[in-house]
């Protein structure tokens, strides 16, 4: 299944997108946990009872100002958060 978290407005779509039958069996010890600078991303029990990484609820009204420091613009040629995560289940859709 594949957890949308973040939010639509006028000036696009800001979400991170996770799906949750890759990050059930993270062969990178959750490394997405740590990789994040702002700490945005947590363990949580999802309805099927598998635990998986999730956005925190307050960062999800703030992706794009949140993660621009990882952004091309901040510097960086890959976020960290999708470096880390071997399986491949973190994707940002802008």
């Amino acid at each position: 299944m594949i957890a949308n978290n973040g939010y639509k407005d006028g000036s696009g779509e800001f979400y991170i997108s996770i799906d949750t039958d890759k990050c059930i069996d993270c062969s990178a010890d959750r490394a997405c946990l740590t990789a994040c600078p702002k700490g945005m991303f947590e363990i949580i029990t999802d309805d099927y009872d598998d635990e998986v990484a999730c956005v925190k609820k307050s960062f999800t009204r703030s992706l794009a100002f949140d993660c621009s420091e990882c952004k091309p613009s901040g510097g960086y040629t890959t976020l960290p958060c999708t470096s880390a995560c071997t399986p491949g289940a973190i994707k940002h859709s802008w």
